[in-house]
């Protein structure tokens, strides 16, 4: 598959705010996204159905899917920010214009639910996308400083990233013994799940296979790494990049369970490729904007995660 980088985002260019997904609970917290983007010298526009609410979809799929059809195809827009996640990303999958994305590549912005436009266009169109933080989420609700950084410093640099900076409140934790590279793929892993069997999941062969989960119990995750051995995905990559599992605890404690740590030790590092884990990404405050399709290492020797390649031109 040919890689294609976004052209890189620049001070006055024009960012498009859409919603994929479900609709912002705040509409104001949009608002504040548009503010904050605006202070720091950006134009933006919020698309028309934007604020839309259509049960817990933000709009029908054919006006969510028309206005990142719109955003792809306006060539004064140079990146494409989600709102927020929740849920409706999947329906609009066979609605989106691949066609009008790989003729006008550009930056697009998200994750949770977005994870499966992630998935989608690299399959379709080849185009680097970043899973990281969103309008509603942090930049409308005072985003935390390294999540910032590390956020321009992903769409504005047309370098390789190197040797990632973590976060002091997330201390990585590394196993296996040699360095693995590979592209990196996934996001969350219900919807990585979601579209196996579809014409919309990338070929994993060699990747770096990103997870981030919230609100699901260590059942629910032991079914799900269960279903990605069983269709060849884990055994495909070449090592694992492991987020923030966040309220991911039994519901039910007192009664015989798994944890999380024994699921994920058992069913995932016991298959015996590099790993490492506790990133700052995912449903947490700070976040890594992690470039989904660039190539990446992970050598736990070194204790170091690098990104290998720019992820913007």
């Amino acid at each position: 598959m040919e890689i294609i980088r976004p052209p890189r985002l620049k001070k006055g260019d024009l960012i498009s705010i859409v919603s994929p997904a479900s609709s912002p609970s705040d509409t104001s917290k949009i608002n504040a996204g548009v503010r904050y983007f605006e202070s720091v010298g950006y134009r933006v526009t919020v698309s028309p159905n934007a604020f839309n609410v259509h049960g817990y979809l933000a709009g029908t799929d054919e006006e969510r899917a028309a206005d990142i059809n719109n955003a792809f195809r306006d060539k004064n827009v140079k990146a494409v920010i989600c709102s927020r996640g929740g849920y409706g990303s999947p329906r609009i999958l066979d609605r989106v214009d691949y066609a009008a994305i790989r003729r006008n590549p550009k930056i697009f912005v998200g994750y949770s639910d977005i994870t499966a436009l992630h998935l989608a266009i690299l399959k379709k169109t080849g185009l680097v996308t970043f899973s990281g933080p969103m309008v509603a989420m942090e930049f409308g609700n005072n985003i935390d400083p390294y999540s910032e950084d590390f956020f321009f410093e992903m769409v504005t640099r047309d370098k390789p990233g190197g040797k990632l900076k973590m976060h002091k409140d997330y201390r990585p934790s590394f196993v296996g013994g040699k360095p693995a590279s590979g592209r990196i793929l996934g996001g969350n892993i219900s919807l990585i799940t979601s579209l196996l069997g579809t014409r919309y999941i990338p070929n994993f062969d060699g990747s770096l296979l990103l997870f981030e989960e919230v609100s699901e119990e260590p059942y629910s995750i032991d079914r799900m790494l269960t279903q990605l051995r069983l269709a060849g995905i884990l055994g495909k990559a070449s090592g694992f990049l492991l987020g923030q599992f966040t309220n991911c605890a039994p519901g039910e404690p007192e009664k015989p369970h798994r944890t999380l740590e024994e699921i994920i030790r058992d069913d995932l590092f016991s298959i015996g490729k590099p790993a490492v884990s506790n990133l700052a990404y995912g449903h947490v405050p700070v976040k890594m904007t992690l470039p989904i399709g660039v190539l990446a290492t992970i050598d736990p020797t070194k204790r170091g995660f690098s990104i290998d390649e720019a992820a913007v031109g």
